[in-house]
């Protein structure tokens, strides 16, 4: 693409906007499930980034030619942000199991008073 188009301008602006609000999201946000759709975004707004930077124009033939390394490397990172995002909730998922099942700080301290009494 030698000269820059108007869809050229879009796709960069969508691309780091969503860059922009995924980053937003993962500073502000608190819970782990916020963290792990915002890493999504910012992955989805990098991919379209690079998927606009290996746009070339069209060739002589009027099909669209785009670099084939940079759709590779795009192809690639989706399975791995993929299969990360799975990892991460099933983590996430696990985590919240084992909440319930830890006690809370006053229970916790009536079983220790319990335990240092010796029975009679």
């Amino acid at each position: 693409m030698t000269e820059l188009s108007a869809t050229f301008i879009v796709f960069a602006f969508t691309a780091a906007s969503l860059i922009a609000i995924g980053f937003y999201s993962f500073i502000t946000g608190p819970e782990p499930l916020r963290r792990i759709l915002a890493l999504n975004i910012i992955s989805a707004g990098i991919f379209m980034l690079m998927v606009v930077l290996a746009y070339r124009g069209y060739d002589d033939t009027a099909v669209s030619v785009g670099d084939p390394v940079l759709q590779a490397l795009v192809l690639t990172g989706l399975v791995v942000a993929v299969s990360a995002t799975a990892f991460a909730l099933a983590m996430l998922a696990r985590l919240e199991q084992q909440k319930p099942e830890q006690q809370k700080p006053e229970q916790n301290r009536v079983a220790k008073s319990q335990i240092s009494r010796p029975e009679q």
